[in-house]
């Protein structure tokens, strides 16, 4: 089985958190939502997440782990997973992107990418 044969469909929503914010200090607090929609025919785990978090002045921070939010979900073909979670940069604007490791109920391990998308205050043209 190829990747395209898994079809995991992920949606992200992002917000900018200005309560958990200072920018005087160089923080700036994002939450995002992503949902993660199951479109092949058999059940998955998403077993690991990779992120990789830019802002602004190009700092790179790459995230490894296992799951996401302290679950490794189970979807099955149809279904969705849906969580929210959050990442703090040093400028006012960045991006994040990655990928999940999901398996199968046969054992074929692959990856979904998660796009592109930016972190950014509702008033900030990027």
């Amino acid at each position: 089985m190829n990747d395209a044969d898994h079809n995991i469909e992920i949606e992200v929503n992002s917000r900018y958190l200005q309560e958990h914010s200072d920018p005087k200090s160089g923080r700036y607090a994002f939450a995002y939502t992503i949902d993660i929609t199951n479109r092949g025919e058999a059940k998955v785990i998403l077993v690991n997440r990779h992120w990789r978090i830019t802002d602004d002045n190009n700092q790179v921070e790459e995230v490894r782990g296992a799951g996401v939010v302290g679950q490794q979900p189970e979807i099955g073909p149809g279904q969705s997973f849906q969580y929210t979670s959050g990442a703090i940069i040093s400028t006012q604007t960045g991006t994040m992107q990655g990928s999940y490791e999901l398996i199968t109920d046969s054992g074929d391990r692959f990856t979904a990418p998660i796009p592109a998308f930016l972190l950014a205050p509702p008033h900030t043209v990027h």
